[in-house]
């Protein structure tokens, strides 16, 4: 299994904030988890609300700690609210199932960690994160 290094998951930060920026998004936040769910890294944008650090990783963290998008949790959450209650409750506040956050996966399908984004609408978040675990070579899922 290849490793997500501090390198790459700035490599992620780099290509999400590019991708926010050519779109003219509002100021982002990303956070980089490994596949324990461990910040790897965060960027926060000038003009980013305090709130978007907490988001941005609780997204990420329930798309690890899940192995889906926080879209696909989304969606789910709607199917059986009453368990996703529980998992947000069971996460002490670190579980948001809002779409926003991909998987980072390496070429074999392999779960390396996960990236959320905080700022935009949910599509706005997960166009960026995808941008960015595309651009650093990886595969989002």
């Amino acid at each position: 299994m290849t490793a997500l290094t501090l390198e790459k998951a700035l490599e992620i930060i780099q290509g999400a904030l590019s991708k926010s920026k050519s779109q003219g998004y509002k100021p982002m936040a990303i956070a980089v988890l490994d596949a324990a769910g461990n910040l790897k890294a965060f960027a926060s944008e000038d003009g980013a609300s305090m709130f978007r650090f907490d988001i941005a990783r609780a997204k990420a963290w329930a798309s690890v700690g899940m192995g889906l998008s926080s879209r696909k949790l989304a969606e789910r959450a709607m199917e059986n609210p009453n368990f996703f209650v529980s998992l947000a409750s069971v996460g002490a506040g670190r579980f948001v199932p809002q779409t926003g956050a991909v998987l980072v996966k390496n070429a074999q399908g392999e779960i390396l960690g996960a990236v959320g984004a905080s700022g935009g609408t949910g599509d706005e978040d997960e166009l960026i994160c995808i941008a960015g675990v595309e651009l650093a070579g990886w595969v989002a899922g």
